[in-house]
């Protein structure tokens, strides 16, 4: 049976690649920059995208589990995607939400088929986004610093796998956190032994922040939205929960794991 896996390239999405592929699995990789990840051997790889559905009847041959990242755009054709999943064959879906169950979310949930939506907190990948002032000028610069209970992207893609893969899981909400809740101030602790200097943190305005965020291209909505989230995450946010050892049959990985995987970026080595 083959698996399609869109945001293939994405945070999460390669790692539901790496993790199928180590159980065996037949898989095929859509993504709009199949030259961005070297995928493993015998990946099938796809350049479309699944904010395209309408475009996807031969990706969707064949394949009788299909994995879901929620991405800019996929709400108004969520539904149909879905719903041309579904007419393919596809019997079992994995969904990483969007932060809340909107029209994606809700088109999987009733789509007749088995489907479980994971719930990650803060992805420990966001840390990326200080590479440059880190390296630039040994700084970090953030509006907030509550504690996070940040999860490894990879963690995301063992779960999943298991829900693709096995039996039991099927209807489930799973709220998916690493093993600790860190500060940004505990997180540049870890950062410093790997980047080999001292990191300032230094507090910028909530308007700051998101002023920021537009720069790089996010809309004025979007950005408000996720700086929001920095300023009131939630109890789930900050909040440790089993779920990732529950599921897969192992600890989640910790952010001293993940920040020694990443070790080149904060010392100037991708």
């Amino acid at each position: 049976m083959t698996t399609l896996v869109t945001g293939a390239t994405g945070n999460t999405g390669r790692h539901v690649v790496a993790e199928l592929v180590r159980r065996g699995e037949k898989v095929r990789a859509l993504t709009r920059r199949p030259g961005v990840v070297r995928f493993p051997a015998g990946v099938e790889v796809v350049e479309a995208t699944h904010t395209e559905p309408q475009k996807l009847g031969e990706a969707l041959e064949g394949v009788s589990r299909l994995h879901i990242t929620v991405t800019a755009g996929l709400a108004d054709v969520g539904e149909e995607l879905v719903r041309r999943a579904v007419g393919a064959g596809v019997r079992r879906i994995s969904v990483v939400w969007g932060g809340w169950v909107g029209p994606v979310e809700q088109a999987v949930a009733e789509s007749g088929v088995e489907w479980t939506r994971l719930e990650p907190q803060e992805f420990m990948s966001n840390t990326l986004t200080w590479a440059d002032s880190i390296l630039k000028e040994g700084v970090v610069r953030e509006p907030y610093d509550h504690p996070s209970a940040l999860v490894h992207e990879g963690d995301i893609g063992a779960v999943a796998a298991v829900a693709l893969l096995e039996e039991g899981h099927a209807g489930r909400a799973y709220n998916l956190t690493g093993p600790e809740a860190l500060t940004s101030r505990e997180r540049i602790v870890l950062l410093e032994r790997v980047a080999g200097r001292p990191i300032a943190f230094e507090t910028i305005s909530h308007e700051q922040a998101v002023e920021r965020l537009m720069a790089t291209g996010v809309s004025r909505e979007d950005a408000d939205y996720v700086i929001g989230w920095y300023a009131d995450p939630g109890a789930d946010a900050m909040t440790v929960v089993d779920t990732v050892e529950g599921v897969t049959g192992r600890p989640a990985r910790t952010f001293a794991r993940w920040v020694e995987e990443h070790a080149g970026r904060f010392r100037g080595r991708v």
